[in-house]
C-alpha cells in the first residue's frame, strides 16, 4: 500500500472515530443528565466513557492500519475501512451498554437516597369499588363470572 493510500485510510478512520465519539458524548450526556442522578456527575461519567471509547478505537485503528489487505491501494483501503466500521459498531454497542448501566446505577442511587414512598392504606382511601352481590367485605378479590352471574370462586 502506498503512502497516499495509507494516509487516506488513517484520515478517514480518524474522522469516523471522532464523529462517532462526538455522537456518543452528546447523546450520552443528555441520556445521563435526564436520569435521576446528578447532571454534573452524568456529564463527567459520559466524558470518561467517551475518552475510553476514543482511546480504544484509535488504538484499533492503528493496529488495523498495519495489516496487509491486498496489493492494490483501493481494495486495501476499502477492506480496512470495512473492518474498522465493524469494530466501531461493536465499540459503539459496548459504550451504549456502559452508559445504560451507569444510568441504571444512578436511578437506583436516587431511589435509595429518596427513600421509599409512603404507602397509603386502603382504609384511608375509602371504598374504591362497590362490592358485588354475593361477595363479602369492602374489597372484593375477584369479579363474578360472566357465564352464570355468580361470584367467581377460585380453586
Amino acid at each position: 500500500m502506498t503512502t497516499n493510500a495509507y494516509l487516506s485510510f488513517l484520515a478517514i478512520g480518524v474522522a469516523l472515530v471522532l464523529i462517532d465519539g462526538q455522537i456518543i458524548y452528546r447523546s450520552g450526556r443528555r441520556y445521563l443528565e435526564n436520569s435521576y442522578g446528578d447532571p454534573a456527575a452524568g456529564a463527567s461519567m459520559t466524558r470518561l466513557v467517551t475518552v475510553l471509547f476514543h482511546l480504544a478505537t484509535l488504538g484499533v485503528l492503528a493496529l488495523i492500519s498495519t495489516i496487509d489487505m491486498g496489493d492494490s491501494d483501493l481494495p486495501g483501503v476499502v477492506g480496512r475501512i470495512g473492518v474498522l466500521l465493524l469494530i466501531l459498531a461493536l465499540a459503539h454497542a459496548i459504550t451504549l451498554g456502559v452508559l445504560a448501566r451507569i444510568r441504571g446505577e444512578q436511578e437506583v442511587e436516587a431511589v435509595v437516597q429518596r427513600g421509599p414512598r409512603p404507602r397509603v392504606e386502603a382504609e384511608q382511601q375509602g371504598t374504591t369499588v362497590t362490592p358485588v352481590p354475593g361477595q363479602d367485605g369492602r374489597y372484593p378479590a375477584a369479579s363474578p363470572s360472566l357465564e352464570n352471574r355468580s361470584p367467581y370462586t377460585a380453586p
